[in-house]
C-alpha cells in the first residue's frame, strides 16, 4: 500500500520576511520545501513538520522586589507538546529580589532539560 503524499503550508517565522512555505511530505519524510527565500526557511520547515519547538515566555512572582513580577523565558526552545507543562511548572514559582537578566529561575523546567531565565532586572524594594 503506497503512502499518500501530503502538502503542508506554513509561514516561516525565522525572519521578518514571513515567507509562505509549502512542504511536501511522503509519510514522515520531507520530500521538498518551496517558497523560502533563504536556507533558514528550509531548515525551519523541516523542523516544524518533524519536531516543532518553541521558546516559552511568561512571568513569575517576585518577593521584596521593586516590581511584583519578572519576565522569564526558556533559555532554548522546547518541544511544542511541552509548552503547557512548562507554564504549569512556573505557576507557583516565586523568586526573591534582586534578580538580574540571565539568572536561572527554574532549572530543567518540566523535565525538558532547558532552564528558565529572567529577561529583566528587578531591584530589591527599598
Amino acid at each position: 500500500m503506497a503512502i499518500e503524499m501530503e502538502t503542508r503550508n506554513l509561514i516561516c517565522i525565522n525572519c521578518p520576511m514571513g515567507c509562505p512555505l509549502t512542504v511536501e511530505m511522503d509519510g514522515q519524510e520531507v520530500v521538498r520545501v518551496s517558497g523560502n527565500t533563504c536556507k533558514r526557511g528550509e531548515t525551519y520547515a523541516h523542523k516544524e513538520v518533524t519536531n516543532p519547538t518553541r521558546i516559552v515566555t511568561s512571568t513569575v512572582r517576585v518577593v521584596d522586589g521593586a516590581s511584583d513580577m519578572v519576565s522569564v523565558k526558556t533559555k532554548e526552545d522546547i518541544p511544542k507538546g511541552m509548552i503547557f507543562d512548562c507554564v504549569k511548572a512556573l505557576q507557583n514559582v516565586q523568586v526573591t529580589a534582586p534578580i538580574s537578566v540571565g539568572d536561572v529561575i527554574v532549572e530543567d523546567v518540566a523535565g525538558t532539560g532547558v532552564d528558565v531565565v529572567a529577561t529583566k532586572n528587578v531591584e530589591r524594594r527599598p
